[in-house]
């Protein structure tokens, strides 16, 4: 779409006043806080052009206008700038979640909380899926009485290790012989393909053995299950009803019913996953596939672990949304991320 340049800073000056504000934004308004060396008769005149373009519209009987959802695609891939991320945030980013960046759980968990928190929108993180991925290392260490630690290695360099209580004991020696007995019948395979056949298959095997190595077992495969799916971690979910568009209680209702689907929304976040063009994506308003999420946007950034994309972060907010800071932030916590998993 063609425009003066002149129209696209009228069209970039309303749609920043009307995130700043909630308010439908007048020519006098636009005349007064922002420099553009014209009058408020000729922004009236350049409104009038935009309105008529349908990059905004005019919302009841207010004598403002406020940028529509193609107003601001048009903002988002042609006038906006990407806010850089400070090095006050930056830093905050990171000392927030130094200590949790050796376990991916308390990463992630801490990534997509850390994130709701910064922008006041509700935050998303689809987590790794590693199910195609070959187990090279498993072991079993002592860490105290009644305690083991389970430590898995895969072929990508990612480790795991998940502390087991057992209600019996093992001395080293055992210990050494279970390691050895799951490392003969899992490493090689692929996480999809010993969860299909081969588990039941060692059971099977260890049917005459004591019954606390039915409960290694059975804790391996409750690690190992839960690790290797792609999960959804959601946070500030009511976060969406402090924006002044919600006030609307059937309008919010819909919203926070779909954040309860965590199927559909692990299916909006598949999407970005998949998509050709990773990195930053914005989906506005009737852009998002589900009816209910019309009046929001969502912002996307996938992470990456040894230059291999595995996950989505994102946020979803009202398409009022302050996409430049947004973007920004993803942009910095998507490589924090993915810094951190490939540590």
């Amino acid at each position: 779409m063609e425009m003066e340049d002149r129209k696209k800073r009228v069209l970039e000056a309303i749609i920043l006043d009307y995130i700043a504000t909630a308010e439908p934004v007048g020519s006098r308004t636009i005349s007064r806080k922002y420099d553009l060396g014209v009058s408020a008769a000729t922004v009236r005149n350049e409104m009038a052009d935009l309105e008529d373009m349908g990059l905004i519209e005019q919302p009841h009987t207010s004598a403002g206008r406020v940028p529509s959802q193609i107003g601001y695609r048009y903002y988002v891939d042609f006038l906006m700038a990407r806010q850089s991320v400070t090095k006050e945030v930056r830093n905050y980013i990171r000392g927030a979640l130094s200590n949790q960046i050796q376990a991916t759980e308390t990463l992630v968990q801490g990534a997509v909380k850390l994130l709701s928190q910064m922008t006041n929108y509700t935050a998303m993180l689809m987590a790794p899926s590693f199910s195609q991925n070959v187990l090279t290392h498993i072991q079993l260490l002592p860490l105290a009485e009644n305690k083991l630690v389970l430590i898995l290695v895969l072929d990508n360099g990612h480790v795991e290790h998940r502390v087991l209580e057992m209600p019996g004991t093992l001395n080293q020696r055992q210990l050494e012989e279970v390691s050895a007995m799951l490392s003969k019948a899992l490493c090689g395979l692929t996480v999809e393909q010993w969860r299909k056949s081969t588990l039941q298959s060692i059971r099977s095997a260890w049917d005459s053995q004591l019954s606390l190595l039915q409960d290694i077992l059975n804790s391996v495969e409750e690690a190992l299950t839960v690790e290797y799916e792609h999960k959804m971690y959601l946070s500030g979910a009511l976060n969406i009803m402090n924006q002044p568009e919600f006030r609307n209680v059937d309008k919010v209702r819909d919203v926070l019913a779909l954040l309860e689907e965590h199927q559909i929304m692990q299916g909006l976040m598949l999407a970005s996953f998949k998509e050709k063009n990773h990195g930053v994506a914005i989906r506005i308003g009737t852009e998002n596939p589900h009816k209910g999420l019309s009046s929001c946007s969502m912002v996307t950034a996938t992470y990456q672990m040894n230059g291999k994309v595995i996950g989505t972060v994102g946020v979803l907010g009202p398409t009022r949304m302050d996409y430049s800071r947004t973007a920004g932030l993803l942009e910095y916590l998507a490589k924090t991320l993915s810094d951190g998993l490939g540590n």
